[in-house]
């Protein structure tokens, strides 16, 4: 199993890496934030985005897609991560195609994701009903009412869920909260008669939303897959959602660490770097360590995933736990090692450690998937 980019992957991270550079630098967040940004991304960006293929890396080629694989994608999401980059590349390729790819009907896909690769079309996942991840906790019922289906309930954190065209929801069709079995996904469009979005930004300057569900009337043609057969789809979809911000916060650690070292290096105190200093030396080496280690295992899921690896679901639970507990450690020594500035606003540091306290909640914490990892193994 190659760890290792090929000369193909290299190029396209190279590619994205010199474009986010030059077109969506880290103070493009902060106007985005600053203006409350209703979108909450640059639409001008996703379509410069779309131009040079990215919502196509993972779809396959019959539907215009590239078929470039998870490795491909791993290193977009990765430079992404390095510029703290709002788009809706992650709902809606990642979790929203990703739920049609593999279980909508034919015609489903032929209407569908050649909109979303010619970034026409932009989704959601409503999947969570707390602010902590556990979608067998689902509890939005779909009811089926003399041949009537009728959605009703709240769902909550639905990551950019204010502007997304489409959401794919999650509902219980039969069932109590904690069955595996009974679980639904069904296509709801925004402007369904019945939705409320209530619009919501996150301490890292991006948008989400909170869903509320009022007798939504959908169709059954509305349905990702059977009626309540819908979790070993959602697993798979979450594997890729994992893995996938899991190597977005694998390069926001990387451009933490590497701005905390530049700052080690120029700053003065006392008459000498401060990167002399033999303590200030040992915590970055630590630093370091924890960066390798998680980096291995995202690059390693990733060639799972390319793979159609077994253990796909235990390779992603290990990489966001390993992803959550590095971005926290490495943006708290960041905080400490640029003194009382990092913590201000005008430092770049802090809006890294707001996205790190964000990302460590999407789709899974540590403790869910510790958890994960020990019930995948028989524990």
């Amino acid at each position: 199993m190659s760890m290792v980019l090929n000369e193909e992957q290299s190029l396209l991270e190279d590619t994205i890496r010199d474009f986010l550079s030059s077109h969506a630098p880290v103070a493009s967040l902060r106007q985005i934030r600053d203006a409350q940004d209703e979108l909450g991304y640059s639409d001008e960006l996703w379509q410069q985005l779309t131009d040079l293929g990215i919502p196509a890396i993972l779809m396959p080629e019959e539907f215009g897609g590239l078929g470039f694989g998870f490795k491909g994608l791993g290193a977009v999401m990765q430079q992404m991560g390095r510029h703290l980059t709002a788009s809706p590349l992650f709902a809606t390729v990642v979790l929203g195609a990703s739920a049609i790819e593999l279980g909508a009907t034919e015609k489903q896909k032929q209407e569908l994701l050649p909109k979303i690769t010619t970034g026409e079309l932009t989704l959601s996942l409503a999947m969570d009903e707390g602010y902590h991840h556990h979608p067998l906790n689902t509890d939005v019922r779909l009811d089926d009412n003399k041949g009537k289906l009728t959605i009703s309930g709240e769902k909550a954190f639905v990551l950019d869920g204010s502007s997304a065209d489409t959401f794919i929801v999650l509902v219980r069709s039969f069932g109590k909260k904690g069955d595996a079995t009974g679980l639904s996904l069904v296509l709801v469009n925004r402007d369904s008669p019945g939705l409320t979005i209530e619009r919501t930004q996150y301490m890292d300057g991006r948008n989400a939303a909170d869903l509320i569900f009022d007798k939504v009337l959908v169709n059954e043609d509305h349905l990702i897959g059977s009626l309540g057969e819908a979790y070993p789809i959602l697993q798979q979809v979450l594997d890729r959602g994992v893995i996938a911000i899991s190597a977005e916060m694998l390069g926001g650690c990387q451009e933490v660490f590497e701005r905390t070292l530049h700052y080690l290096r120029d700053r003065e105190q006392f008459g000498v770097k401060i990167g002399t200093f033999q303590a200030l030396q040992h915590r970055a080496s630590m630093m370091f360590c924890q960066l390798e280690q998680s980096k291995s295992a995202v690059l390693s899921a990733l060639s799972s995933l390319d793979n159609n690896g077994a253990d796909c679901s235990i390779q992603a639970s290990i990489a966001k736990t390993l992803m959550n507990e590095c971005y926290q450690h490495i943006t708290n020594e960041a905080i400490q090692m640029h003194g009382g500035m990092g913590i201000t606003d005008e430092l770049d540091i802090g809006l890294f450690l707001k996205r790190a306290r964000i990302s460590i909640q999407i789709l899974g914490d540590s403790d869910y998937h510790k958890n994960r990892y020990a019930e995948l193994n028989g524990y």
